[in-house]
């Protein structure tokens, strides 16, 4: 049982982490030839060694495999810090250009680019759990933009992993989630992953979102921005690299999903 727990162990950690089960199979070495009796041992070894990788090992070697960690500024940050921790932060350099490039241009304006999972460091076609695509560095996905009730656009988002809060479709729009449902079940799945609502009294902001997408669009290297049908036709924006992802994936009306070419 305890070789069958860790085995499951292992697999989860690599799953949710890419480098989590190697440092734990790591730890347990370290442990085992430590001789130092210390109650949670191997948990104060897996943390600090887990810690000591992701901030400063990682960070070094991703680049041989073409990919960096996205670069923070005043108007780039991630919506959760776990997706640091996590090492779901990784990108090649040009969409981390795309995205100052982007910053650039909401210059003076009070929107921020506030990103979700993006790739893990390593190795092309290495899923990044649960999507589909997020496996060779070209993937990001952005959190919508929301406002006050007053119409004044904030920086907070309504749940704390930025995913699953949908703005569904209204009783006049174009109702694609309904149909991917009847094929997909799991395409409201992202439902799930909130880890807890928040600003319950926020809502969708039209013109910040709009703002967002259409500064984005302006980036030569941008290859396609997944997002619910019914929010493209709600802000009106007409692109042809504006694209629906497809019922196989899960649904975009709580999120922005970008990739370069």
């Amino acid at each position: 049982m305890k070789t069958l727990f860790r085995f499951i162990l292992v697999c989860f950690l690599t799953v949710t982490t890419q480098i989590g089960g190697i440092v734990y199979l790591l730890s347990l070495v370290i442990s085992k030839k430590w001789n130092k009796k210390l109650k949670f041992k191997t948990l104060i070894i897996f943390t600090s060694l887990y810690l000591f990788s992701t901030l400063l090992i990682v960070p070094l070697i991703s680049p041989t495999f073409g990919r960096e960690k996205v670069k923070h500024s005043e108007k780039i940050k991630p919506t959760n810090y776990m997706t640091v921790l996590l090492n779901r932060n990784y990108v090649k350099p040009k969409l981390n250009k795309l995205l100052r490039k982007t910053e650039k241009k909401l210059n003076g304006k009070n929107i921020e680019i506030h990103y979700l999972d993006a790739n893990f460091p390593f190795v092309n076609k290495f899923p990044l759990l649960p999507h589909l695509s997020h496996n060779d560095g070209k993937k990001i996905d952005i959190s919508l933009v929301y406002e006050t009730q007053n119409g004044i656009i904030t920086s907070k988002q309504k749940s704390v992993s930025g995913y699953g809060v949908f703005e569904t479709p209204k009783s006049n729009e174009y109702d694609q989630i309904n149909k991917c449902l009847k094929e997909n079940f799991l395409y409201d799945f992202p439902k799930y992953l909130t880890f807890g609502k928040i600003n319950k009294d926020l809502v969708f902001s039209e013109k910040g979102t709009k703002e967002l997408i259409k500064n984005i669009l302006k980036s030569r290297d941008l290859g396609k921005v997944f997002i619910e049908p019914h929010l493209k036709n709600r802000i009106n924006l007409k692109n042809r690299k504006i694209r629906f992802h497809g019922c196989g994936a899960v649904r975009h009306d709580d999120h922005i999903h970008i990739q370069l070419k």
